[in-house]
């Protein structure tokens, strides 16, 4: 499991918090200030960072700032900030996730398990994938159908690698809208609906007449090769 960095000045939260990760295997340190949270990230080189926004002596945001100046350890947003601009804020100051108060520690342990497993996968060698007749290659960022370069925006390229990085397994939009679009809340149905749409076009294919791109009704969808 991971050590974890929680910086959190509610003690009660923080002793909560640091019981239920403990339970789930992990080796959990503390801080209740913004400053003393970054010596400890400087010092202890924890695998992922919990940090608060409303903290005694500085704006959360200032100290994933500063984080994000000295290195890329994981952070996660854990606050009681719910307004849309704060969410949108943290996640393109560099927050890798973004949870708002209040929450299970069962809850915060599998964000923990997704961000590192995100880190890890961005840290490994980006290897074309093959499904069929399409090649998508993460490093130069292009994708192939039967010898042709499709056009893709860079959402309809990010869409299209995660589900070729899974091929024959259905994935929910949630899921996509949590993973591709880094949206904390799952909420972005529709947004999901139109890039499939837009992706399906340049596949070739419809939603009546699939070929790559199977939707199963009620769950989500899979990218497989033609039958």
């Amino acid at each position: 499991m991971a050590h974890v960095l929680l910086i959190e000045d509610d003690a009660t939260i923080r002793t909560a918090l640091m019981r239920a990760l403990g339970e789930h295997g992990h080796a959990v340190s503390s801080a209740s200030t913004g400053s003393q949270g970054l010596r400890q990230v400087l010092s202890d080189q924890p695998d992922i960072v919990i940090l608060d926004l409303g903290l005694p002596d500085m704006d959360g945001a200032s100290v994933l700032a500063m984080i994000r100046g000295v290195g890329d350890v994981p952070v996660i947003i854990a606050t009681a900030r719910d307004a849309d601009a704060d969410v949108v804020a943290a996640l393109n100051a560099g927050a890798d996730d973004y949870v708002v108060k209040p929450f299970s520690g069962a809850q915060l342990h599998a964000r923990i398990g997704a961000v590192l497993r995100r880190s890890s996968s961005a840290n490994q060698p980006d290897q074309p994938l093959l499904v069929g007749g399409l090649r998508v290659d993460p490093a130069a960022r292009e994708a192939v159908l039967d010898g042709t370069p499709l056009e893709l925006t860079p959402k309809e390229f990010d869409l299209l690698h995660y589900l070729a990085a899974r091929p024959g397994q259905v994935v929910t939009k949630r899921e996509l809208s949590t993973e591709v679009w880094r949206l904390p809340y799952g909420g972005a149905d529709k947004t999901v609906d139109v890039h499939l749409s837009w992706l399906r076009r340049k596949l070739g294919e419809t939603a009546q007449a699939p070929r790559y791109l199977h939707t199963v009704r009620g769950v989500g969808v899979k990218l497989r090769p033609p039958s």
